[in-house]
C-alpha cells in the first residue's frame, strides 16, 4: 500500500495560502463544521485512513477545500442538500483540477449513514483504485488533468 509523503518531503506551502486573512477564514470554517464533517474528520486525522495525512479546510486559490491529501493532491468535500446541481460548486471543482486536485464529493447523509463505504472509496482513490472512466451516478469524482511535459491532456 502506498503511504503518503512525510511533511518534510513535500515542502513548504506557498507563501499567498499562508495569510493571515486565509489563515483566519479557515479557523472560523474549522470551528463551524456540521455534524458530517466532525464525523469524517474523525476518521482523516491523524492518518487515520491508509497512512494519509489530511488537513481540513485548506485554501486553494479564493476557495476552501473541507478536506485535502496533500501529497497525493486529493481534495474531499461534503455536500448539503443546498449544493444539488450547483454552479458554484462546478467552477469551484474545474478550478482545483486546473491547480491539480482531484475532487471527490459526498453528501451529508452519506457520512452520517454509511462511513465505512465512503472511507473505503476515499483510501481507493488515494490508492489509484477508482478508473478514470468510473460510470456511477452517486460517485461524484472529478480526475485532475493529466500533465506529460507540462502539457496539460
Amino acid at each position: 500500500m502506498a503511504r503518503a509523503q512525510p511533511e518534510s518531503e513535500r515542502g513548504t506551502p506557498a507563501p499567498s495560502r499562508r495569510s493571515p486573512e486565509k489563515i483566519a477564514r479557515a479557523r472560523t470554517l474549522r470551528h463551524g463544521d456540521n455534524q458530517a464533517e466532525a464525523l469524517l474528520w474523525t476518521e482523516l486525522k491523524a492518518r487515520r485512513l491508509g497512512g494519509y495525512k489530511f488537513v481540513r479546510q485548506m485554501p486553494i486559490g479564493p476557495y476552501f477545500a473541507d478536506f485535502t491529501c496533500r501529497s497525493e493532491k486529493l481534495v474531499v468535500e461534503l455536500d448539503g442538500s443546498q449544493h444539488s446541481e450547483n454552479s458554484y460548486d462546478r467552477r469551484r471543482d474545474e478550478f482545483m483540477r486546473g491547480e491539480g486536485f482531484s475532487v471527490l464529493r459526498f453528501w451529508n447523509v452519506d457520512i452520517l449513514k454509511t462511513r465505512r463505504i465512503v472511507c473505503e472509496t476515499i483510501l481507493a482513490a488515494l490508492e489509484g483504485r477508482i478508473a478514470e472512466d468510473v460510470v456511477a451516478t452517486d460517485l461524484r469524482f472529478v480526475f485532475a488533468p493529466k500533465k506529460i511535459g507540462g502539457d496539460v491532456l
